[in-house]
């Protein structure tokens, strides 16, 4: 995939990565009570992640409204994990949210970073569309858990 390919945001919608501008009582509301890995998560610890991580949100241009978000765990120099991506439904097929990964990946090149990983239930195309692939060798890849609700166990929906 070429920078030529890059799909831009639908016309009257902006991307940011300033945090101060979040709508963080929206970004937890579509998180906890819509997104099926995040069901339930304490604002408190929404707002530990959105803290720690480097956040993108989409904008309505005229009327400033959040639209989408997603969130990037990285250490900005070998590793990064896309997370958090969700798209309000009022806005969904309209590109929004290939053209907010589209951005994130953009984002994130200059870093050289050797992979950026996520973990998707149903969105595979969205995120084929930007150059993601499955694992090469999944089978080389481990994972540690702490426990089922709120430790990012995927099956636990936390």
């Amino acid at each position: 995939m070429t920078d030529s390919d890059t799909p831009g945001l639908p016309e009257g919608y902006e991307l940011s990565t300033d945090p101060g501008r979040l709508d963080t009582d929206r970004v937890h509301r579509w998180l906890s009570t819509d997104a099926y890995w995040a069901l339930g998560r304490s604002r408190e610890k929404q707002e530990r992640a959105i803290e720690g991580s480097l956040n993108f949100g989409v904008y309505e241009a005229v009327s400033g409204d959040q639209v989408a978000y997603a969130r990037v765990v990285t250490d900005r120099a070998t590793f990064a994990w896309l997370c958090d991506v969700y798209v309000d439904p009022s806005v969904r097929s309209k590109g929004v949210g290939t053209a907010m990964v589209a951005a994130v990946r953009e984002h994130l090149r200059p870093f050289g970073l050797r992979r950026v990983l996520l973990a998707t239930f149903d969105a595979h195309g969205v995120y084929e569309k930007v150059g993601f692939t499955g694992l090469e060798r999944p089978e080389i890849w481990m994972a540690l858990e702490f426990g089922r609700a709120g430790s990012g166990d995927l099956s636990a929906k936390s």
